[in-house]
Formats: C-alpha cells, structure tokens, sequence
C-alpha cells in the first residue's frame, strides 16, 4: 500500500472552508439549541447524534464528541470537509426557519474529529477472533466501513484495491480545496489501525483473482467497488491528445502532476458536480479561461448551486443548451464544435459554434461496475447497479454490496452508512 507522490498538482489548493479554533468552535457550539427531535440527525445518512457531539463541544469534552461522532460513521473526518452539508444537516438546522444562520456542523465536526486525530486518540478494538473471514471489493468509503464494523464483531477482513493506494474517491476524486489524498490516505490507516484488516493492493478482481476465487477465500463477500471509468460522447475527434475523462484527469491531478503546458483555455462538458469541481480545479490551477458546456439550462444542472456559485465567482464561463458534435485539431484539440440546442434538447438548424480550447474534460457519468458480478447466479444487475436490500444484501447467500456500485453514485456519508449497515447484516449472516 502506497502513499501519494509527495509532489502534487492538488498542493497548491488551499482549504475553502477554513479550520474553527477553539473560541470560534465555542461559540458556534453555544449557539446550538440541542433539539430534541434535531432534524439534523435524520438529515445524516449516518445519524450522528449532533447535538450531542455539539454540546459536548460546548463543555470542552472534544474527546467525548469525536467518540460520538466516530461511533455512528468512522469516516467523521474526511465526511466534515466533503460532506454537502448545505444541502443535509445543516440544510435541515432549525435556525433555517427562523431567519438565523444555521448551525455550522460540519465545521464543529472538523473541529472535533481533527482533534483526535491530532492527540492520536484509540477509541476501538478489535473484537475476539470468530474464526471466520470477510473479502471486501474496493478499497473506497464503502469498504473501509463495512471492514471496521466487522472487525469490531472479532471478523478477519482483506480488502482487495486495484491502485496502489487506498481510499477509494476519498483519494482520488474530491476536489482538493476540500480535502487532500494524503489527508484520505491518513483517515485509511487511522480505521485499518483497529487491525486485523490484510489490504491487497494493486489487485484486480476479475484479472488477476476472479469473483469465485474471492468466495472461495472467505465466509462473505462485501461488493464495494465504487464507479468505472468517464462514459465518452462519442462524437469525431474523441481521440485527440487533449481530450481526456475528467475522473480520469482529477485522479492525476491529485495522485501526481496534471500537464497543463499550453492549456490557456479549457472546456468541461457536462453539468454535475464533478464537472462543477473540474472548472474549479482548472482555474485554481492557472487556467486562463474555463467554459462549462451543458446541454440543459443552469436551473436544470445537477451539480451543487452553492459549488457552482463559487466557480462563477472563481471567473468559470458557460454555455448552455450546448452540445458537443466533433473535437477540432490537427494532432491536437484546438476547439470544439457544438450545436445550440432547443428547450427538448433537439439541435436547432443552422445554429453551430466553436469553443476554442487546448484541454476538453468529459464529465458526463461513469460506467457502473455492478455488471462485473452479473454472471454470478442470484445476484440481480440491473442498469449497472447491484440490486440490495435494506440491508445491503444481494439475492446470493454471502454476497452484501454498498456505496456507488449499489446506490448509482452518491455521497462520501452515503457509503459510509451503507457498509456499516451491510457489516451488520453481514455479521448477523456469520452468527447463522
């Protein structure tokens, strides 16, 4: 298991929401009101106990709120910094209602869970042996959870990762002015520090060990492999050096060093949130001038508005109702040709244009991986997605799946709350 290279393009990126100190935490933890019925917690995938985190902030027992917070999601650290919490618990914070700002959480949660990662607080051990055995698929959020929760149940893991480091998006996919690899790489070791977790890198399941292998190995089998590569459009010109799956280029640029000699001007198509990051990351990194195109209207996008607010602020261009027809260059991309679209999203006639770029970065979906378990019988596939239950169970005894790969692609917080619930499941499908 290797760490990131200690020269990064993400380095230059500074933290956007910066660190509270502890007058600062003090105040924002008495400014909490401690609802009983907090719908913060039910807004949390995890359902930490926020206002119990908050208070004991409050009375300076910042060990005691890390235990809190960690006790409903190990991945507290990196889900303060990556978490959209605008639009979860502190969307949901009653002062929202009350025309008062609301309570930062994710701050407090930073302010808390960094603490213990600084004093090097233990909080758990590993329970006693069962004698029995738990491969994990992907090396991401996901099963980083499920692992820490079985092994609190005395259950041996090993987590199989095709890269070389560990960590899954949390590595190589959040935008740096969130959080670092090296950050994500840390919160990796810190959960694997319960023990007894044998992680695999540099293993391809399907490659270099096969499904049935996997099984054969162990008592049960967490999927947890996360998304595939960027989807591509298709159109002429696709294979110009230039144009490149934006998944593709912020794993580079995070994990090593991005090229971008002779990139004044760049174009990101797509309207997510990580076409959204893309922009950001492009202009944070001295691109002059970066356009995001997309096919539907501003109103419309997917990506985040508050993230997108700040790339306009950051001087990110747009174009809307834009679709790209054909890649333009010789031996390299010059610009690309787009066609204006209608309100159906139909092109309109006659009505074509040039973006000039030197950098396109595709950002249009990822393939699901859910289709690598297809052949095994009992488990149901369907649009890339492994179908589970409530409890991450798949239709083949032994088989659990959770984050990307079975919810289609959402939040840090989102897998976290899946595999420690599949560990659950899975622990009680050990226990007969």
């Amino acid at each position: 298991m290797s760490r990131p290279a200690a020269q990064r393009s993400e380095s230059v990126f500074e933290d956007f929401k910066h660190a509270y100190g502890k007058s600062q935490a003090l105040a924002e933890a008495n400014r909490c009101l401690y609802c009983e019925d907090a719908p913060c917690i039910t807004a949390c995938p995890t359902n930490i106990n926020i206002p119990e985190f908050i208070r004991k902030i409050a009375t300076g027992n910042i060990k005691g709120s890390a235990r809190t917070i960690f006790d409903s999601n190990i991945l507290g650290m990196s889900c303060a910094r990556v978490c959209p919490v605008e639009t979860l618990c502190v969307g949901d914070c009653v002062f929202n209602k009350q025309d008062t700002p609301p309570i930062q959480i994710g701050k407090l949660q930073r302010y808390a869970t960094d603490a213990a990662y600084e004093a090097e607080w233990s909080f758990y051990e590993a329970g006693a042996d069962t004698g029995r055995s738990v491969g994990l698929i992907g090396g991401g959020p996901a099963s980083l959870a499920a692992a820490h929760e079985l092994r609190k149940h005395g259950h041996a893991c090993t987590i199989y990762e095709k890269r070389s480091v560990i960590g899954g998006l949390n590595s190589t996919g959040v935008a740096p002015y969130k959080m670092k690899a090296d950050r994500a790489v840390q919160e990796a070791e810190w959960v694997l520090g319960i023990g007894g977790i044998d992680v695999l890198t540099e293993v391809e399941i399907g490659g270099d060990l096969s499904l049935q292998e996997v099984e054969d190995r162990h008592d049960a089998v967490f999927f947890g492999a996360g998304l595939g590569t960027d989807r591509m459009l298709g159109v002429p010109g696709e294979d110009l050096p230039g144009v490149r799956g934006a998944v593709e280029w912020i794993e580079e640029m995070k994990l090593g060093t991005a090229d971008l000699s002779g990139v004044a001007r760049a174009v990101v198509i797509g309207g997510g949130n990580t076409a959204v990051d893309a922009v950001r990351e492009l202009l944070g990194l001295g691109v002059a001038s970066v356009t995001m195109l997309y096919r539907g209207d501003e109103a419309v996008m997917s990506g985040y508005a508050h993230e997108w607010a700040v790339a306009k602020q950051d001087g990110a261009l747009s174009s809307w109702r834009t679709q790209p027809v054909a890649y333009l260059g010789d031996g390299r991309l010059e610009g690309v040709a787009c066609a204006r679209l209608d309100g159906s999203k139909q092109p309109i006639q006659g009505e074509q244009t040039t973006v000039p770029a030197e950098l396109a970065l595709i950002a249009v979906g990822q393939g699901k991986l859910g289709d690598m378990l297809a052949g095994l019988p009992g488990i149901d596939v369907q649009w890339g997605r492994v179908v589970v239950d409530d409890d991450g169970a798949t239709g083949r005894p032994g088989w659990f799946a959770g984050g990307d790969a079975a919810n289609g692609g959402k939040e840090v917080v989102n897998a976290a709350a899946e595999g420690k619930r599949a560990a659950l499941a899975i622990h009680a499908y050990l226990e007969g």
